[in-house]
């Protein structure tokens, strides 16, 4: 299984493979780990009680770093879409309102994980030392 040393970059992927493509399952919702472990089932609501606004919650992001990612998966990446709207930041963090860099990516070292990858949606947000990083392997930046 593959290591990911940026979370943030993770997350783009968890993005396009479990809330896109729906190949990597089960889909993690927060509201359900939430109610399971008995912390209620509102994740906006946990989030502002314990002081979590714009931050990740601990549960979402114990769940995501822990996630493990089949290579035939990641083989199966071909585009990303960085989006502040994407459904993985609301499931790691419901009170975040995208104005800040919480999910910035600040590596592109995990590209070695996605062998097909030929696409990035999104890309301004890398900034221009990150989209030249992506330009040299090839990769198309949008």
């Amino acid at each position: 299984m593959a290591t990911f040393k940026d979370f943030n970059f993770k997350l783009i992927v968890v993005e396009q493979l479990m809330f896109i493509d729906e190949t990597l399952t089960p889909q993690f919702c927060l509201a359900d780990l939430l109610k399971e472990k008995g912390l209620g089932d509102d994740p906006w609501e946990y989030a502002q009680q314990h002081g979590l606004a714009h931050q990740v919650v601990p549960e979402a992001r114990t769940f995501f770093e822990t996630l493990e990612i089949s290579d035939e998966l990641l083989a199966d990446v071909e585009e990303l879409c960085m989006d502040g709207g994407n459904q993985v930041y609301q499931e790691c963090a419901p009170v975040w309102d995208g104005e800040d860099d919480l999910f910035d990516v600040g590596s592109l070292d995990d590209l070695a994980l996605l062998p097909n990858l030929r696409r990035v949606l999104g890309s301004e947000f890398l900034g221009p030392e990150l989209r030249n990083v992506l330009s040299a392997r090839g990769i198309v930046a949008d």
